[in-house]
């Protein structure tokens, strides 16, 4: 069985919108696209590299696969941690309006696509099947608790506005801590792993 595991780019106010550059991702009027470029250091490419080493597929949304598929397949050094992977394992795509890519290993998910995902982590071997990005498909899996470890590389910039990661109406989830790193640009990597619904108290002493 894979474990799903989820890597993503965000800024210190959640924004996970269009990290890598202006056209990414424009809905609703969003026009910081590219906020990771300045903070994205040797440190950061070295840890995106040791993440990919680790994947044995891949899962992404609709749009983060159209941005891939323009560019890697291009990219043909073998040596290449990250082109060498995204071009030679399985590509699963979430999607309702597309059934076909031509990226070789591709294979699109249509129908119920958490139940899908759900079958998929079940057949597929041990090893991790990753999200990269694609924040509308890893929220649509975080309400069927689906994803087993989140990775955030949280960038040190506050944009006030876009599509953020965890959306109003979420599960409450309780997560343990396993692990962090911090780059010399002063990218915070955090990793998390859910543990069940979130639980609450009080500092109030009973009377």
């Amino acid at each position: 069985m894979a474990e799903l595991t989820l890597t993503t780019f965000l800024t210190l106010d959640g924004v996970v919108q269009a990290p890598g550059g202006p056209g990414e991702d424009d809905s609703g009027g969003f026009r910081y696209g590219g906020w990771v470029v300045p903070y994205f250091d040797d440190d950061a490419g070295r840890f995106m590299a040791e993440v990919f080493e680790r994947a044995g597929a891949f899962l992404l949304g609709r749009r983060t696969y159209d941005l891939f598929a323009g560019y890697w397949p291009k990219m043909t050094d073998p040596d290449d941690p990250i082109a060498s992977r995204l071009n030679a394992l399985p590509k699963y795509v979430a999607s309702t309006t597309r059934d076909r890519g031509d990226w070789q290993g591709t294979t699109f998910l249509g129908g119920d696509v958490p139940a899908e995902v759900a079958r998929l982590k079940e057949r597929l071997p041990d090893g991790e099947l990753q999200i990269h990005g694609s924040g509308a498909l890893a929220r649509s899996l975080m309400d069927r608790d689906l994803i087993d470890e989140y990775r955030m590389l949280v960038f040190p910039v506050v944009l006030g506005t876009g599509k953020r990661l965890f959306p109003d109406g979420g599960l409450p989830t309780a997560f343990r801590f396993t692990g962090t790193r911090t780059t010399a640009s002063g990218v915070a990597v955090h990793t998390y792993r859910p543990t069940g619904r979130a639980t609450f108290g009080s500092f109030l002493l009973d009377e």
